[in-house]
């Protein structure tokens, strides 16, 4: 019998774990703030978020990114989970969900990060297993991953209030 479904993710969810020396929350505050995610995104695709998303997310909120994937698009996000600090989840009209989870390590001053990307509750999961999303979104939240990290260095060493939109991560 034939199936899209990828046994390499039989629950539909794909995650990626670094551990970052930075505070949760210096990395949180990054991850709340739209403005921030076109330099943290490892695919490639999202190209500046719109002048009306709110500075920093909330349960909620709703932002909308510019993007680039073949061709130009805008795209709509919920903020559908949220602990200050420690978790933030959003979707979009395709139902799934881009989600981040944060654990302080070695008292407060390291931080285990973890991007998932959960199509469970897709409105197309078989699609999105066709089109070999997936196994492309864990390669690209590696890369997510590892731009958070030199992000939240270079705010560090600037001062957490300046803006890093020129830090060329």
């Amino acid at each position: 019998m034939f199936s899209l479904r990828d046994e390499r993710y039989p629950d539909r969810r794909v995650s990626v774990t670094r551990n970052v020396d930075a505070p949760a929350q210096a990395l949180f505050d990054l991850l709340a703030d739209p403005a921030k995610h076109v330099l943290l995104d490892g695919s490639g695709t999202v190209r500046a978020s719109s002048d009306r998303s709110p500075r920093r997310l909330a349960l909620g909120s709703r932002f909308a990114m510019r993007m680039h994937l073949v061709v130009p698009y805008r795209v709509v996000n919920s903020v559908v989970d949220f602990e200050e600090g420690r978790r933030i989840a959003w979707r979009h009209f395709g139902g799934h969900r881009w989600i981040w989870e944060l654990e302080p390590l070695d008292g407060a001053a390291r931080t285990r990060v973890t991007e998932i990307f959960d199509w469970s509750s897709a409105r197309a999961p078989g699609l999105i297993e066709l089109l070999g999303y997936p196994a492309r979104n864990e390669h690209a939240m590696l890369a997510s991953l590892e731009r958070l990290e030199k992000l939240v260095e270079l705010e560090d060493s600037r001062g957490t209030g300046r803006r890093a939109e020129t830090a060329g991560c």
